[in-house]
C-alpha cells in the first residue's frame, strides 16, 4: 500500500486525507504484538520502549528494544519490572531518566497494589543498567492515582489525575521543577480539561504545545480522540482542537508521543476494519481478523509537523 505522508500548519485539524493513507504501523516488530500501548523512543532513535499486556489489560509490562547496527533487537523485559502492572514510559531527552506509572507497592516486602503513582528509574550513562524503581514522592503523588507522566526539558512533569483540583474527572495536571523540587501540581485550565476525561498527555520539549486524550467531546468521533493545545505568551493554554480523522478513529485513540527531530507522530488506537463478509475457508477468514486494525490496541505512526 503505498503511503501518502502529510504535514500540518497551526490550524484546526479537519480537511484530512483518508486515514488510512497517513496512518500505519509503527515499526514491523510490533506487528506480532496483539495489545501494546504507550510509546516512548530515544533522541537518537535507536532505544524504544512500549507496554505490552494481556487481552483484559489486568497484566502489564514494560519492555525495551534497541537498534544495534541498524536492526532492532529482540524486544525484553525491562530490569525494574514487578508483578504488578507496569505502564507508560517515558524516556527523558537525555536518556538517563526513564519514568513510568505503577500501582507496585512502595515497599518491596508487599505483594499488595496499591493506586497508581508515578516511578522513575535513572542511569548514569546511556550504556549503563537501569537503577532500581524511585517513587517520585509528594507532591505529585497522592493517594489517588497519577498516570502518564512526560517531561519539559526544563524538568517540568505533566501527568494526568483526579483530585481536588479537577474540573471533572481526570485532569492534566503540571508541576514545576523549581529549586530542585517539584512545585504542588497546577490544573492546566479550560483550554485543556472539561467536566469529563482528558488524559494521557504529551508535552513538548519547549512546553510550546501538548496532545492529549479527551473522551467522547462533542466533537470527537466517538471514543477517545487526540486533541492539541498551544500555549500563547501569556502562558495559557489555548482551546484545545481535535487532530481529525486523519488520525482519530471511531475507537479509542490514545498514548500520544512526538518525536521532534524526525517530525513523527506516534501514538495507540483500538481502531478496528475487521468486516464481517463470507469466508471461503479458514484461511481467509484468519486473514481478516488477525489484521493490524483489529480492535485490539497497536501502536501506529504518521509524519507531522508541529
Amino acid at each position: 500500500m503505498k503511503t501518502i505522508y502529510f504535514w500540518f500548519i497551526l490550524l484546526p485539524f479537519t480537511k484530512a486525507l483518508s486515514q488510512n493513507e497517513t496512518v500505519v504501523p509503527a515499526f514491523d516488530f510490533l506487528k506480532q504484538f496483539s495489545n501494546c500501548r504507550d510509546f516512548s523512543i530515544s533522541k537518537n532513535q535507536d532505544e524504544l520502549y512500549f507496554t505490552l499486556q494481556n487481552s483484559t489489560e489486568e497484566i502489564s509490562r514494560i519492555v525495551c528494544s534497541k537498534k544495534i547496527k541498524n536492526k532492532w533487537t529482540t524486544p525484553e523485559l525491562v530490569s525494574f519490572s514487578s508483578d504488578h502492572r507496569d505502564i507508560e514510559p517515558f524516556l527523558s531527552i537525555d536518556g538517563l531518566r526513564l519514568y513510568f506509572s505503577s500501582n507496585r507497592p512502595l515497599d518491596d516486602t508487599s505483594n499488595k497494589s496499591k493506586d497508581y503513582d508515578i516511578w522513575y528509574v535513572e542511569r548514569n550513562d546511556v550504556k549503563d543498567k537501569w537503577s532500581q524503581p524511585i517513587n517520585i514522592g509528594t507532591p505529585i503523588n497522592t493517594a489517588k492515582d497519577e498516570f502518564y507522566p512526560s517531561v519539559a526539558l526544563n524538568g517540568n512533569l505533566y501527568f494526568t489525575s483526579e483530585n481536588d483540583k479537577s474540573l471533572g474527572k481526570d485532569d492534566i495536571f503540571v508541576s514545576r521543577w523549581e529549586n530542585n523540587a517539584f512545585t504542588n501540581p497546577e490544573n492546566l485550565g479550560d483550554g485543556v480539561n472539561t467536566l469529563g476525561y482528558e488524559f494521557n498527555a504529551f508535552i513538548a520539549s519547549d512546553e510550546s504545545f501538548l496532545i492529549f486524550t479527551g473522551y467522547k467531546r462533542e466533537d470527537g468521533l466517538g471514543s477517545g480522540d487526540l486533541y492539541i493545545s498551544y500555549k500563547n505568551k501569556l502562558g495559557v493554554w489555548e482551546k484545545a482542537t481535535s487532530l481529525g480523522d486523519k488520525i482519530n478513529s471511531s475507537a479509542m485513540d490514545y498514548c500520544p508521543f512526538y518525536d521532534s527531530s524526525t517530525q513523527t507522530f506516534y501514538f495507540t488506537s483500538k481502531r478496528n476494519r475487521v468486516i464481517n463478509k463470507s469466508f471461503f475457508n479458514l484461511e481467509m477468514f484468519l486473514k481478516e481478523i488477525n489484521q493490524y486494525e483489529n480492535g485490539f490496541s497497536r501502536i501506529y505512526k504518521c509524519n507531522l509537523k508541529l
